[in-house]
């Protein structure tokens, strides 16, 4: 399937996707910093530049996007254009995050995920859940944290 947009209308809608301030960071944030944490931003000298860094807690938190993270979801659909550069893109991202994961880890650090999934489209959590089970694992003990969409199935099950 050819592109819809010519090479300099993609060009410059490829540079307009922001990769850190996101909508859904901003959210977690905002919400993070309401409830009283206090973290640092997009420390360079961290692996993977975590996008909040919690140094009471010794924990960091990713924001991903599932797109360009490749997480395997609904938000998630390989492009029809292009497939070997983005599957080579996508597939170093994967590569990169799963190295910056170990090398936090190995250095101290507890790490958690949240995924965009979690916070819009079909399988989205409430923006409390979510918000509270980063405060709940920022306040605990648990090395790793991850938080995805809710599961179809368990979408309609709430739905109902």
């Amino acid at each position: 399937m050819a592109d819809v947009h010519d090479k300099a209308t993609r060009s410059r809608n490829m540079a307009a996707i922001r990769g850190a301030d996101t909508k859904p960071e901003m959210m977690i944030r905002r919400g993070l910093h309401a409830r009283g944490f206090r973290f640092r931003l997009h420390d360079r000298t961290l692996p993977g530049r975590p996008d909040m860094i919690f140094p009471k807690y010794r924990a960091v938190l990713f924001v991903h996007g599932c797109f360009w993270h490749g997480h395997n979801c609904h938000l998630f659909k390989w492009p029809g254009t292009r497939e070997e550069f983005w599957r080579e893109k996508i597939g170093a991202n994967v590569v990169r995050d799963r190295a910056s994961t170990e090398a936090l880890r190995e250095a101290g650090w507890r790490v958690g995920v949240v995924w965009e999934c979690a916070l819009k489209g079909r399988q989205r959590h409430a923006a409390d859940e979510v918000l509270e089970a980063v405060s709940e694992w920022l306040h605990g003990t648990g090395d790793g944290f991850e938080l995805e969409g809710v599961p179809d199935s368990h979408a309609a099950e709430a739905a109902s």
